[in-house]
């Protein structure tokens, strides 16, 4: 049986945002907000919103129980924007809480993470499917090179 450590997170992370394309939606906000405080500009990705989903449960179900302040860490990005033109060097910033918290609520809507008490999140059984069949389709293209995606 083919995990979710077997496929490469890249791959992964792109078929499970198409699947999520139908269960979960987009917020209107999503396409004006930064993902930081160090992101000058929205992100340019049209499926950033299934995309980030996507990558929030691969990590909830490899890091889990996980919380939103870890996630917000694990998603930051180094600050430019405020100091591009000074003398100190760029600083770490956290990522958008209010991106994450919103994914994850999303994602316990619909059955593929649950609540650990004050510990975080963690995959359910649904989920932990849902990665592990996505990963043996992922697998089973990455096996036959002859798909259109090679071409």
């Amino acid at each position: 049986m083919t995990t979710l450590y077997d496929v490469p997170a890249e791959d992964l992370i792109e078929a499970v945002a198409a699947e999520l394309e139908d269960r979960i939606d987009e917020p209107e906000w999503a396409e004006f907000t930064k993902t930081s405080v160090a992101a000058e500009m929205p992100p340019e990705q049209e499926d950033f919103w299934h995309a980030r989903a996507a990558s929030v449960l691969r990590k909830v179900a490899k890091d889990g129980p996980v919380g939103i302040e870890r996630l917000s860490t694990a998603y930051g990005d180094t600050k430019r924007g405020s100091n591009r033109y000074q003398v100190s060097p760029p600083s770490r910033e956290d990522g958008s809480k209010n991106i994450l918290r919103t994914i994850l609520q999303d994602l316990e809507e619909e059955g593929l993470v649950a609540q650990a008490g004050s510990e975080g999140r963690t995959v359910t059984d649904e989920g932990s499917a849902l990665l592990d069949e996505t990963a043996e389709a992922v697998m089973d293209e990455l096996d036959r090179p002859d798909l259109e995606r090679y071409a």
